[in-house]
C-alpha cells in the first residue's frame, strides 16, 4: 500500500488518511491507487466496527488535480474512463460498517464527493465545501447530484450546484452537509468520539441499521455516477472546459462562449 493513504485500526475502529498535504490530497493517479487499497483493507478488517476518513494538512480533498490528469486511461469508452476517476472514493459505498468523514480541511469537487458518500461528515468551521464543477466548465460528477439533494434538498442543491459557491463550515452544517463543524484541530478527536459511540453498540443492530437507511433511501449511488459520467466526458471535450480549467490555474475569471 502506497503511503499517499494509510488505513490502521485500533480498539475497533479503522481510519484511512489522505496523506498527501503538499498536492492537497488531489485525486492523482497514485492516491486513487493507494485508497483502493486502503479500502479494501478496511472492507476486509473483520475487527473494525466503524470507520473513519480523513486527511492531513490544509485540505481534506481538493478533488481533481488539474495539472494531472481528469480521466483515468481504461482503454474504455470516454464516460467510462470518467467514472474510474471516481470508482476508488465510490468503493466506500460497500464498507458495511457506518463511514465517518472527518473533513480535517477543504473539500471541492471530487473531494466534496468523498466526504459526501460517508455516512456522517464532522467539519472544519474554517474551511470550504462544495462542487464547483459548473465554474470550470464541467458537469459533476462523483454522484453529487444524486447525493446532495438527499442531505440538503432539491432547492438548496440546485443553488449551489448551479452557482458552483462554496460554503464555510459554519454554513455547511446550518444546510445538513455537515452533522457538526468545529475547529479544526478538533475535527478528528469529534470524529473519534462520535466512532466510539457507534463501535459500542452491538455490531450487527448498527450494520443492519445502515442498511435499512440505504435501503428505505433507495441509495444507488453507483448508478448517479456512472450517468453523471457521460455528461462530464461530453464536457471535459469542450473549449469552455479548457476555458475553466486554465482560468482556475491562472486565477483569473472564465470567459466561457458555450463550446
Amino acid at each position: 500500500m502506497s503511503d499517499a493513504v494509510r488505513y490502521h485500526a485500533d480498539a475497533e475502529i479503522g481510519v484511512i488518511t489522505l496523506d498527501r498535504p503538499d498536492n492537497r490530497n488531489s485525486m492523482t493517479p497514485e492516491l486513487l491507487d493507494a485508497f483502493a487499497a486502503a479500502s479494501a483493507a478496511a472492507r476486509a478488517d473483520a475487527s473494525i466496527r466503524c470507520l473513519i476518513v480523513t486527511g492531513t494538512g490544509a485540505c481534506f480533498s481538493s478533488g481533481a488535480d488539474f495539472k494531472s490528469t481528469l480521466q483515468r486511461d481504461t482503454g474504455r469508452a470516454p464516460h467510462e474512463k470518467s467514472y474510474a476517476m471516481y470508482e476508488p472514493f465510490l468503493s466506500l459505498l460497500d464498507v458495511e460498517v457506518p463511514v465517518i468523514g472527518a473533513l480535517n480541511g477543504h473539500a471541492v469537487g471530487g473531494g466534496f464527493g468523498l466526504a459526501l458518500v460517508c455516512d456522517l461528515r464532522i467539519g472544519a468551521l474554517e474551511a470550504k465545501y462544495g462542487a464547483n464543477f459548473v465554474r470550470l466548465g464541467l458537469a459533476p460528477g462523483m454522484a453529487i447530484s444524486y447525493l446532495l439533494p438527499r442531505l440538503v434538498g432539491v432547492a438548496r442543491a440546485n443553488e449551489l450546484l448551479l452557482t458552483g459557491r462554496l460554503v464555510d463550515g459554519a454554513e455547511a452544517e446550518r444546510l445538513g452537509i455537515l452533522n457538526r463543524a468545529v475547529p479544526a484541530i478538533d475535527v478528528l478527536g469529534e470524529a473519534m468520539t462520535i466512532a466510539r459511540t457507534i463501535a459500542d453498540n452491538a455490531p450487527f443492530a448498527v450494520r443492519a441499521t445502515k442498511t435499512a437507511i440505504r435501503r428505505g433511501l433507495a441509495l444507488d449511488a453507483r448508478t448517479a455516477a456512472r450517468a453523471e459520467a457521460h455528461d462530464q466526458a461530453t464536457s471535459l471535450a469542450m473549449d469552455d472546459a479548457r476555458e475553466g480549467i486554465a482560468a482556475l490555474l491562472a486565477k483569473r475569471p472564465p470567459r466561457f462562449t458555450g463550446r
